[in-house]
């Protein structure tokens, strides 16, 4: 399945809170597309999305795709507060060809500004990620990628957090219209472990039957609902 990426200069904040574009002379390719990001944070764990959304940030301000983080340069530039957490985010990032290490300069000074990371676009990560023999993105979301009738559905999820993988792919399911019986034949699950993970989205969500969950989903219109 291929995604239509629309490559544009990304616009970034400023310091006073106002929207600027990057340089043009940036060494970096941008996207702005909203579906890929939220696919892309469908295959990170919420600790992996706010280190990589972190990182690249950084890497659009400066022009520089590969460049030195600290760990304490991450945690002032995210809710994390834990030196353990950050690296296991980072070498989550790595191993999902998100991120990679990139050849670091020697001295003190570079061992005090921290590790030295490359950090892909969406588009370039679904590349690597296919280049290796991998799905961009993960299985059980495919179907929505190329859909623009669930790119609402995919943000409202994304945007859930307090989802976990299972119930977000039983509500995409839901969203697709698909039966319990159907939701079963396609997640490999029980009819009542589908019944189960219903009853959890339903309360986490705040609706009281399938139709109201089919409406929230397709209404959001991005995952910063």
């Amino acid at each position: 399945m291929t995604l239509m990426m629309q490559l544009n200069p990304i616009d970034v904040p400023h310091a006073h809170g106002m929207m600027e574009s990057a340089p043009t002379t940036t060494r970096v390719a941008y996207v702005r597309d909203e579906r890929a990001m939220m696919l892309l944070s469908l295959s990170h764990t919420p600790v992996e999305h706010q280190l990589y959304l972190a990182m690249l940030t950084e890497v659009i301000l400066t022009g520089v795709q590969a460049r030195s983080f600290s760990i304490r340069g991450l945690m002032l530039r995210t809710h994390l507060r834990s030196y353990s957490t950050i690296r296991r985010g980072l070498a989550g990032l790595v191993n999902k060809l998100s991120i990679e290490p990139a050849a670091a300069g020697g001295g003190a000074e570079h061992a005090q500004q921290g590790a030295r990371y490359r950090v892909f676009t969406p588009a370039e990560i679904f590349t690597r990620r296919t280049a290796a023999g991998r799905a961009p993105y993960p299985k059980e979301f495919q179907p929505y990628g190329g859909d623009d009738a669930f790119c609402a559905a995919i943000g409202h999820v994304a945007s859930r957090h307090e989802l976990s993988r299972r119930e977000a792919q039983v509500a995409l399911c839901c969203a697709e219209g698909l039966t319990n019986a159907e939701i079963v034949a396609r997640l490999f699950i029980s009819e009542q472990t589908v019944k189960f993970h219903l009853r959890q989205i339903f309360v986490k969500l705040r609706v009281k039957r399938r139709a109201e969950l089919i409406s929230l989903l397709l209404r959001q219109p991005s995952m910063s609902s």
